[in-house]
């Protein structure tokens, strides 16, 4: 039996995820150390670090001498990160395309169930992490560890502030957009596997007019939440 023990570092920083995904600390808000040493009752070496790893993940923003911001999620972030993760994701597909067998492509069908599911319910959480949870049944196959270091950070970046945001059509369509790439699985369809996941559901001009919808309903409601 393995006993997982996070070290303070990673408590503190796995704190600082669950209040941005909450909304508690929304783009914009600043962290003061010394108010939130005293809160949690750590010293500011575990406070330090875990920012430090939240700032290269793109989450914050130190500033010296003046805090911690978190940050805004600009659109040219969001146009960077669609373009960084569908060329990974695509290149993963080609890679690991002949490991992707019968119980692979069940597991897809069943998330993708799942997630209209949740969807139909308005269960915003689950239905975004069996989101994720569709994607990672390919990229588990892939050995490179390095990769998977990038693209998780970033879709944690694009999908946490605004957890709690539907564009309804959008998230329809990209559960379609999950049974044709199925479908082409099941055919043997690797370049147009590979394509629809880089050229379509990870391409921002292509999603362009739902992503503008999603994040100008995020900020409306961060607005809210601030005043």
């Amino acid at each position: 039996m393995t006993i997982q023990i996070q070290s303070l570092r990673e408590q503190v920083y796995q704190y600082f995820r669950d209040e941005m995904q909450q909304g508690t600390l929304a783009p914009g808000a600043t962290i003061n150390l010394n108010a939130m040493s005293r809160e949690l009752g750590v010293s500011k070496t575990p406070l330090r670090d875990a920012l430090i790893q939240l700032e290269i993940e793109g989450f914050v923003t130190i500033l010296p001498r003046r805090g911690v911001m978190v940050r805004r999620l600009a659109l040219e972030d969001v146009r960077d990160c669609y373009g960084i993760i569908g060329a990974l994701e695509a290149s993963v597909i080609r890679y690991v395309f002949a490991a992707m067998g019968p119980d692979e492509i069940l597991r897809m069908k069943q998330l993708n169930e799942d997630q209209r599911k949740a969807f139909a319910h308005g269960e915003h959480l689950v239905y975004y992490q069996k989101n994720l949870d569709f994607h990672d049944v390919f990229l588990a196959l892939s050995p490179n560890a390095t990769l998977l270091k990038i693209i998780i950070p970033m879709k944690q970046r694009l999908y946490d502030f605004p957890r709690q945001a539907y564009v309804a059509e959008w998230e329809m369509r990209n559960m379609d957009d999950h049974d044709r790439f199925i479908a082409m699985i099941e055919s043997g369809d690797v370049d147009g596997a590979a394509h629809l996941m880089q050229h379509v559901h990870w391409s921002y001009s292509v999603q362009e007019d739902f992503i503008l919808e999603f994040y100008r309903a995020a900020e409306l409601r961060n607005s809210m939440v601030r005043g």
